[in-house]
């Protein structure tokens, strides 16, 4: 970081201000300097459309942040397998453009990326130079997004990061509170394990870690950014409904939500068994900060969601 960078505002482009991530760093960025957020629609003449390279690359040389943050993403895990052209060209052609382009203005460019670039084999944690190996077209695109900001020489953080649910968008937590009204009996995969991540969580550690970063560069890379702790699925529904007992209208009772085996729940893209990622580096950039098991974040969003106004 330049020492007049150091010494006044940050000028931040985020990309995807409404997503689940996005919507929580458009609420916590204002206060570091002057934001610059985007939707897909864009604004004032800038593009936030990831299909229109050309109009992403337009955008960053014309804002010259010193930060970016990147909240898109083809998320769609299963029509990604029918999509896979779409999927690339967001997942990766775009996070490569946006790397050219902040490396010619010298800007941090902040990445999400997932657990699903690793093949989910064994049952101990991957750490971030663990052997990659997905397992579906989205994973693949992933991966192949990280490999493109590597390539292009930019500043960058890569964070990884696994089962991310929040206040806004569709997510699990989400999905089971709606189920949880209509259903007297569910059955959940038990098979897959990992960390529910809040994108609470995600916005606000990824934001220290950029603001750390730009302070030291040595800190640039990539970061497994999740939760202490790991659940599976069914285990987290049953989470969900068990801590919103008092929730108006639930029929749906924690003992009544069944664990089954992933073969029992075909899709059409394959899910890693093995979802759990090593936190360790990101809590030693970090510190002090303490970051605590996934049941704290996620007591947090489920108040937000089933608590009265």
């Amino acid at each position: 970081m330049s020492t007049s960078c150091a010494t006044r505002p940050l000028t931040i482009l985020l990309f995807g201000k409404n997503g689940q991530v996005g919507s929580e760093l458009h609420r916590i960025l204002a206060p570091y300097g002057r934001l610059i957020a985007l939707d897909r629609q864009g604004e004032d003449g800038l593009c936030g459309d990831m299909t229109d390279l050309e109009g992403i690359a337009a955008t960053i040389a014309h804002v010259k942040p010193d930060l970016i943050f990147n909240a898109t993403a083809y998320t769609a895990v299963d029509k990604a397998e029918s999509e896979p052209e779409l999927c690339h060209t967001i997942n990766v052609e775009a996070p490569r453009v946006m790397a050219r382009a902040a490396k010619a203005v010298n800007a941090l460019l902040v990445h999400y990326s997932t657990d699903y670039v690793f093949n989910g084999q064994g049952d101990t944690p991957f750490v971030e130079t663990d052997a990659t190996g997905p397992l579906n077209v989205y994973g693949g695109t992933k991966l192949f997004g990280e490999e493109a900001i590597r390539e292009e020489g930019a500043r960058h953080l890569i964070c990884r990061t696994s089962w991310v649910y929040g206040v806004f968008g569709k997510n699990f937590m989400k999905t089971i509170l709606r189920l949880a009204k209509t259903k007297t009996s569910l059955n959940v995969v038990e098979d897959q394990v990992g960390a529910p991540t809040s994108a609470e969580f995600i916005a606000d550690y990824s934001l220290q870690l950029a603001l750390k970063t730009l302070q030291n560069p040595a800190l640039e890379g990539t970061y497994h950014l999740v939760p202490c702790g790991t659940t599976n699925w069914c285990e987290f529904a049953r989470w969900i409904v068990r801590e919103s007992a008092s929730a108006d209208g639930f029929v749906l009772m924690p003992d009544a939500i069944k664990g089954i085996p992933s073969s029992e729940y075909p899709t059409p893209a394959t899910r890693p068994l093995n979802s759990r990622l090593d936190n360790t580096k990101l809590r030693e950039a970090l510190a002090p900060a303490t970051i605590h098991c996934w049941e704290t974040y996620a007591a947090r969003v489920l108040r937000a969601l089933t608590e009265p106004i």
